[in-house]
């Protein structure tokens, strides 16, 4: 579908201002322009995946799973994503899969699973998968004491072939991190950490229960890069209670001064509905819509004007960066760990909640510990539910991922590509023509391209080309 007789292609942002990340220009619209705020406040997925995890079902299980793993080419590269479901303190804000512990033995005892379910799946492949890109995720998977996670590493390199060069990744807590576990880490080979920070002002730390001094994150980070460890990234949370735009540039500040290569800036997802505990933290102290989206706009252009490229809708990173050179070479990929250079054709989840993205579908462990506990005990693999993915599925998929990952995608391209008739997706870019007349979107001859200062948008301009998505479900998180 082109854009209205008349109507210059991608009239309002040219590719070279795209490129050099300068200030966009001014949008034209009809008097009847939508209004942002109103917009912004709709729910949709943040699309780590297509079909969402919602959309899972119990009509895929372990045979499934099985069949998958064994149909995988020899030789073809692997992605393995390993899940800790513990923490010491609950923090508010928290939409993971994960359980406050007090003692170690609940730890101790999932991680002895953890390996037979290593052991599963290893035995279930078929030979020969190079591992690109290992992810230690939870949680907190530094909780794990630094003897047990060596030991964990090791039971891990007997049964997988860790490439050279492969991107080893863990996220951190820095609460309770020591130079012993900064240790443990750098003798496993890991070469990137991902350090929680969230929000510095100690107000919006009380009021999401996360109790962080900077020096916490300061030593984290000395003992990190001490042991060898020298990629870092940070994450970061705008949203939060009581959280302004002046307090936010002061965070972005404070973390700035630790020169990390990556930083994440997540807007935060108020579903009490589906995560009890975040009904501790009152609506009444959450920033309304318009608010959220001038934290997301100032921290980018801080983030932008201190030199870092931004990298789809909420990362950053330094120019030298291999996320920022992925992007510039149009080789950016997205999966459940955010954005990533792993080019994998499958990601294989270990442990509770742990999902796994195969070229068939998908697969997700139980999510609650003891029914992932007791199927591993039976010797099942603890698969709970999953999707098969249909030609459709597959090229809806394509699409989305380009627009999260590059703001830009030819439709009719992905079309021909996946083998489906013209016209496709002209019910998407029919669904689109509003936004395409108030500037959010261009269209031109079946190619979509999102304007940097309409970035925002990225997740409803997906939500066309979803046919599962049911608007009236409020599963997800607000746009903005």
């Amino acid at each position: 579908m082109p854009n209205a007789p008349g109507a210059p292609c991608r009239e309002h942002f040219p590719e070279a201002l795209r490129q050099r990340n300068e200030p966009a220009p001014t949008v034209t619209s009809n008097p009847k322009m939508i209004d942002p705020a109103k917009l912004f406040a709709a729910r949709v997925p943040r699309y780590t995946s297509y079909p969402t995890a919602p959309h899972f079902h119990a009509g895929i299980g372990e045979a499934d799973y099985r069949a998958w793993l064994a149909g995988l080419p020899p030789g073809e590269p692997i992605s393995l994503y390993v899940h800790i479901p513990f923490c010491d303190t609950l923090c508010w804000f928290c939409g993971c899969n994960t359980t406050v512990v007090n003692t170690y033995s609940p730890v101790s005892g999932y991680f002895d699973l953890l390996m037979r379910e290593m052991d599963m799946v290893a035995e279930a492949l078929s030979p020969g998968h190079p591992v690109t890109h290992l992810h230690f995720g939870g949680g907190s998977p530094t909780l794990l004491s630094p003897q047990d996670f060596l030991h964990l590493n090791r039971h891990l390199r007997g049964l997988f072939a860790i490439a050279p060069g492969a991107e080893i990744a863990i996220e951190i807590d820095p609460r309770g991190f020591t130079g012993d576990m900064a240790q443990a880490l750098a003798e496993a080979g890991v070469t990137r950490a991902s350090i929680g920070v969230q929000d510095c002002d100690p107000a919006v730390q009380k009021a999401i229960n996360r109790i962080q001094p900077q020096e916490v994150t300061e030593d984290a980070v000395r003992l990190l890069r001490d042991a060898g460890i020298h990629a870092l990234n940070i994450d970061l949370i705008y949203g939060l209670p009581h959280q302004t735009v002046a307090g936010l540039e002061r965070t972005i500040g404070t973390v700035l001064e630790l020169g990390p290569d990556r930083l994440a800036i997540f807007g935060y997802a108020h579903v009490p509905h589906f995560k009890k505990h975040m009904a501790l933290i009152p609506e009444s102290t959450l920033p309304v819509t318009a608010e959220r989206m001038d934290q997301a706009q100032a921290a980018e252009a801080m983030l932008i004007a201190s030199g870092y490229v931004p990298i789809g809708i909420d990362h950053f990173a330094k120019p030298g960066d291999s996320l920022a050179i992925a992007r510039r070479l149009g080789r950016l990929s997205r999966n459940f760990q955010g954005y990533t250079t792993d080019s994998a054709p499958a990601l294989i989840g270990l442990g509770a909640s742990s999902i796994g993205a195969l070229p068939q579908g998908y697969v997700q462990n139980f999510a609650d510990v003891p029914s992932w506990r007791s199927t591993i005990l039976r010797g099942a693999l603890p698969v709970a539910k999953g999707i098969a993915l249909s030609g459709q599925d597959r090229a809806r998929r394509a699409v989305i991922e380009r627009l999260m990952c590059d703001r830009e995608v030819d439709v009719d391209a992905v079309a021909k590509n996946y083998g489906l008739e013209p016209g496709t997706f002209d019910a998407a870019l029919k669904n689109l023509e509003e936004f395409r007349r108030d500037g959010l979107v261009s269209i031109c001859e079946g190619k979509i391209t999102i304007p940097p200062h309409w970035k925002a948008a990225t997740r409803l301009v997906c939500a066309m080309f979803d046919t599962y998505l049911d608007p009236r479900i409020h599963k997800h998180a607000v746009a903005a």
